[in-house]
């Protein structure tokens, strides 16, 4: 009985692993929940939601195939010793895991099990993520092959006579509650008409609305958590975009969007691989000469304004409600409310960062952890990218439609005043009452972050280790070439992996 584990790949279509196992014997698809994992700072309630949506609807598309999903919970070691004691495993399948740290910890558990029981475990790449990568040289290159290669169908199962498990909810798991009213929706199908929608109706915008969160909304692909989840393979992804890209070719809009788009597939895995590659950064600066420039322990205050959206800066206090809301926020929003915490609140990446993993639907561990250093100045290699989130209000949001709607406090502030309330004529009556003063002076803030990021850029000792990052984690063709320079501009161009 080939077992074939099923973790951050809820689908039976594209799934190498089950095909494989499918074709030397009769499988068991399994899924384990961990309450443990689901116990970690940076797992929360919407994504068990979306998952368990997830999971009955693979659950039902296995048992089209013959046999339905089998589902645990515990911890995977003890489940798999049930199973072998039930005569059910003689091998174990799944595909690559690029995970958090309790997961990587976790899956040499099962490593050690496995080789002390005799049980075989075949673990198969699952989307452009490298084992073992020797040098970036040719990544891309090696993503473009893979992603060509064609995919698997859902392969038959012989039904097994076996329980199969009752699939919990986030209340049988004692999560917390965890309020999202507009959350996406868990599932594959769900997965492919958001898929379908953006590369034939919704896209053709894309790549000059994506910077808003009021236009990104709408028209960016928003398939980010069933590529998080598996619900949706990179490879049919990044087929489906490649036959729409030849369809649209020379078409004003949709050629430029559907290109822009196709660079973000190779983004979500170049991020990705910087974790897979050196799992620490989870948890310590890329560049070691930022350790202790902030303090490690958070200000609780300005922290819980921060993640509450009530610093009373109106824009940033509106992205934030807006992502507890709804488990998503478009890319470069994300990038300011991580640049806010670390330069104008001066917060360690790490205790926001968690945060935001919590309210992320889409939440991926290789690109939130890489990304949140990116966005904090810490990985040496990047542009320092200050955002002022005054000016980002103004830009992204000029008739104050996203602001007004999850700021409603500021009713009585005019329209000229929206994003600055401070300077309203009847801002005594509504700062400090209704809506907080602004916590920051966010230009005095960003004056002061400023000084110190750069203070640390200076010296051979700083670039000869910002080398040694960007010659392993950066990319070998336009996306990170900077070893510290300063932004041109606050509008600078960003790399966008998900969220987009």
């Amino acid at each position: 009985m080939h077992v074939v584990w099923f973790k951050r790949d809820l689908r039976s279509v594209d799934h190498r692993a089950l095909a494989h196992a499918a074709a030397r014997g009769p499988v068991l698809p399994l899924y384990v929940v961990e309450p443990d994992l689901w116990s970690q700072p940076d797992m929360s309630g919407r994504q068990w939601a979306f998952v368990e949506e997830t999971l009955h609807e693979l659950r039902d598309a296995l048992g089209a195939l013959g046999q339905p999903l089998v589902v645990r919970c515990g911890e995977v070691c003890d489940v798999l010793a049930s199973l072998s004691a039930e005569g059910v495993l003689s091998a174990l399948w799944s595909h690559e895991e690029t995970g958090n740290a309790w997961t990587f910890e976790r899956d040499k558990r099962v490593g050690a099990w496995c080789r002390a029981h005799g049980v075989p475990w075949t673990e198969m790449q699952n989307h452009g993520v490298q084992r073992r990568l020797a040098s970036r040289n040719g990544w891309a290159k090696s993503w473009d092959h893979l992603m060509l290669e064609a995919t698997v169908a859902a392969p038959h199962l012989a039904p097994v006579e076996i329980d199969p498990g009752h699939i919990p909810d986030a209340k049988d798991l004692g999560l917390n509650p965890d309020p999202c009213p507009e959350r996406q929706a868990g599932g594959r199908d769900a997965g492919l008409r958001h898929l379908e929608s953006f590369l034939y109706h919704r896209g053709q915008t894309y790549r000059a609305a994506m910077s808003s969160p009021v236009s990104g909304a709408t028209a960016c692909s928003r398939i980010s958590p069933y590529l998080a989840w598996g619900a949706l393979s990179m490879r049919e992804v990044a087929q489906a975009t490649w036959a729409r890209k030849a369809e649209v070719k020379g078409q004003k809009g949709w050629a430029g969007s559907v290109r822009s788009f196709e660079g973000r597939l190779h983004w979500h895995c170049h991020f990705m691989q910087k974790l897979e590659d050196d799992p620490r950064i989870e948890f310590e600066n890329f560049h070691r000469a930022y350790d202790g420039v902030r303090p490690k322990e958070p200000d609780a205050a300005r922290l819980h304004a921060w993640a509450m959206g009530e610093t009373g800066l109106p824009f940033f206090d509106a992205c934030m409600r807006s992502v507890r809301a709804t488990g998503w926020l478009n890319f470069r929003m994300r990038a300011m409310v991580m640049a806010t915490a670390s330069y104008h609140l001066w917060l360690d990446w790490r205790a926001p960062g968690e945060i935001l993993a919590r309210y992320f639907t889409d939440y991926e561990p290789g690109i939130h952890w890489s990304q949140s250093q990116m966005q904090s100045g810490t990985t040496g290699i990047n542009t320092v990218r200050i955002y002022n989130p005054v000016k980002q209000g103004i830009d992204q949001d000029p008739t104050g439609e996203f602001t007004r709607r999850w700021v409603p406090e500021l009713a009585a502030i005019p329209d000229k005043h929206l994003q600055e309330p401070w300077k309203a004529e009847n801002a005594g009556d509504v700062l400090g009452k209704a809506y907080p003063e602004r916590i920051i002076d966010h230009l005095e803030a960003a004056k002061d972050a400023r000084q110190k990021i750069w203070a640390v850029r200076r010296g051979d000792d700083f670039r000869t280790e910002a080398a040694r990052i960007q010659n392993k984690h950066g990319s070998r063709k336009s996306g990170i070439p900077n070893r510290g320079q300063r932004p041109k501009a606050d509008t600078a161009q960003l790399d966008l992996p998900l969220g987009d």
